[in-house]
């Protein structure tokens, strides 16, 4: 217990866990890996005492020189935290707590409209319940700011109590983290990256599901342009707040293209197309033991994105497609682009390989056998080899 006895008077972090504390007798594991992405995330900012108790990962500054509001920012991208609060320890007495509290929270107290207090009593050989304890120390607050009239119902400001194991914390309102299950629990994944609005965001919502993410990109240079593949690397790099770092895996994607447009049926070029790319994921995947390939799909966007279209695109994978976006409208896609920084890059006027040699009347049922005879006309094999021999990996940090 003494390696887990927080510093008084020193600001920290309490990271609350979210679906994690109902994994059973495999709760250590996945607590152990957010731990381990905490770490991760709180490098840049310091340096840190970091450990988890009671449902809550405690990031503890060793010194001074921690940068407190950036670690903040930083432990809501943590997916696994469902609540992130700024406290202070002090030690289980309720005067103690109350000096605290008036120490800890008397600017924002004074400034208040209104507030409440609001006692969590993990610790049951605490004196005093929680309802006892928020009067205790709400009736000696409001005596302190007779200006600020206590609310229960909707107050403007919370006065935030947890009395555990090691200690009590004071705290005032907790910002929502990021949800989700602890990046890497829910295994490997090749997410397929253009500069669109969907992928980032298909990209985003896999990792929230605790999927370790493995960008790739079709690059279609001279058709493409250079600025193309910068945008998607910026996009790759604003991911990283919340996947950590990636290998971003760029794939020439011309010739594919060519030997479509010279050899196949028009109203066919965007399906065997998307045939392709699964081809190519896969390969990547087996090359990285991953167990899935993400795509930012969704449900009749596009004529590519026909059940019938999908189900001839996939049967190339052979493992499962992840779509994360498959019965999402694009509002709410982009709602979810903007709240991760992404919309504003993706919305750049570089278009990406899916807007070459787009077909004029696309098939949006297409029928399996139409698709073997045109592929027929394609040494599938070698492109395939010959894409994949030409990628080109950019470290994403």
């Amino acid at each position: 217990m003494a390696e887990k006895t927080p510093v008084r008077g020193r600001d920290i972090l309490l990271l609350k866990e979210g679906e994690i504390v109902l994994k059973g007798l495999n709760k250590r594991n996945f607590e152990q890996k957010l731990i381990s992405n905490v770490i991760r995330q709180m490098k840049p900012f310091g340096a840190f005492r970091i450990y988890a108790a009671q449902s809550t990962v405690y990031v503890e500054p060793k010194n001074d020189f921690c940068d407190m509001d950036g670690a903040f920012e930083a432990a809501k991208t943590v997916f696994g935290v469902v609540q992130v609060a700024r406290a202070v320890a002090c030690d289980k007495d309720k005067d103690v707590i109350f000096q605290t509290a008036k120490n800890y929270l008397g600017d924002a107290l004074s400034q208040a409209k209104s507030f409440k207090v609001e006692s969590r009593r993990a610790d049951k050989q605490f004196p005093l319940n929680s309802i006892q304890l928020s009067q205790y120390v709400g009736g000696l607050l409001s005596e302190e700011y007779p200006h600020v009239p206590v609310d229960v119902h909707e107050p403007d400001f919370t006065v935030s109590l947890e009395i555990r194991d090691y200690a009590a914390y004071v705290h005032g309102k907790a910002e929502p983290g990021a949800g989700g299950m602890p990046l890497g629990t829910g295994g490997r994944a090749i997410s397929l990256l253009s500069g669109g609005i969907d992928s980032p965001v298909s990209t985003y919502l896999a990792a929230k599901r605790g999927v370790s993410i493995f960008p790739l990109h079709f690059f279609s240079f001279p058709y493409t342009s250079e600025l193309a593949k910068d945008k998607v690397i910026e996009l790759g790099k604003q991911l990283t707040k919340y996947c950590g770092g990636m290998t971003l895996m760029v794939i020439p994607f011309t010739h594919i293209q060519e030997e479509i447009r010279d050899k196949c049926p028009e109203a066919y070029f965007t399906v065997i197309m998307r045939r392709f790319m699964m081809r190519l994921a896969r390969k990547a995947a087996d090359a990285r033991e991953c167990g899935g390939i993400v795509t930012g799909e969704s449900l009749g966007q596009v004529a590519s994105q026909t059940m019938e279209a999908m189900g001839a695109t996939e049967a190339c994978a052979g493992i499962p497609i992840i779509r994360p976006l498959i019965c999402s409208d694009k509002e709410e896609i982009v709602r979810i682009a903007r709240k991760i920084g992404t919309f504003e890059t993706s919305i750049l006027p570089y278009e990406d390989c899916c807007t070459v040699f787009t077909p004029r009347h696309p098939r949006t049922k297409p029928k399996m056998d139409e698709i073997l005879e045109a592929e027929a006309n394609l040494d599938v094999e070698a492109l395939v080899e010959e894409a994949f021999a030409g990628m080109e990996k950019i470290r994403l940090e």
